[in-house]
């Protein structure tokens, strides 16, 4: 807590942060805050205006990032073609066998992608994956027949989000270490995309307030200048 409160002490000295700021002004700030002894992750927060109970404004996607997360992203692929799936860059692969080891509790993988075939099996372990984010899906393009291509976007830096039941959504989009002008174009494509996901059925001011911070950094409000075209 201590270390928290000089973090913070430190912070307001740089910014006022009851203010919102440009976007680009915004990452400038983040880069002068005080950093942590590891490469922290920088997230960009959405708070939506859509309704949390209405199935047809579900707001969930993915994105690619233009200059990558800064994660290494363990790949798992479910097939009946392991050997194809490694070869292609897959850290794991198989099915029953994988799905065995997943049962007795093994998740060691960050992403799993899915053949169509394999998806009839996996939904058996649903009730295991689902809950820790880790489920194929077509919407966020974990579900392919192209195995290749589908590790290929995922290590590269493609970025699922998804909102929560308190209509926020919070996605990583790099490291402390980039540079200003990668956080700030990774920024704009998780703004886009966001904002092209938006429900058709929503009619509204459909995102509140965006925020941007590192994992031990306080929260820069971003002006909605910045998304109020969303």
């Amino acid at each position: 807590m201590e270390k928290h409160s000089k973090r913070y002490r430190s912070a307001v000295q740089v910014a006022d942060l009851a203010k919102d700021y440009p976007l680009t002004e915004a990452v400038d700030i983040l880069a002068k805050f005080p950093k942590a002894k590891f490469d922290e992750t920088i997230e960009l927060s959405l708070r939506l205006g859509v309704d949390p109970t209405a199935g047809d404004q579900m707001v969930r996607g993915t994105t690619p990032l233009p200059n990558g997360s800064g994660k290494k992203v363990r790949v798992l692929v479910f097939t009946e073609n392991a050997k194809a799936a490694i070869d292609a860059g897959a850290d794991h692969a198989g099915l029953q066998d994988i799905m065995a080891k997943i049962n007795e509790g093994w998740l060691d993988f960050d992403v799993a992608i899915a053949t169509t075939d394999a998806m009839k099996t996996v939904r058996t372990i649903a009730r295991v994956l689902g809950p820790k984010g880790l489920m194929p899906n077509p919407k966020s393009g974990t579900v392919t027949d192209d195995v290749a291509a589908g590790i290929k976007a995922v290590k590269a830096g493609r970025v699922e989000f998804k909102m929560d039941k308190t209509c926020n959504i919070g996605v990583g989009i790099g490291k402390r270490s980039f540079t200003p002008a990668q956080i700030l174009e990774n920024a704009h494509a998780v703004l886009e995309a966001v904002g092209k996901a938006k429900p058709a059925s929503f009619k509204g001011h459909y995102i509140s307030s965006v925020a941007l911070s590192s994992s031990q950094s306080p929260a820069v409000r971003i002006a909605s200048a910045e998304y109020g075209k969303y």
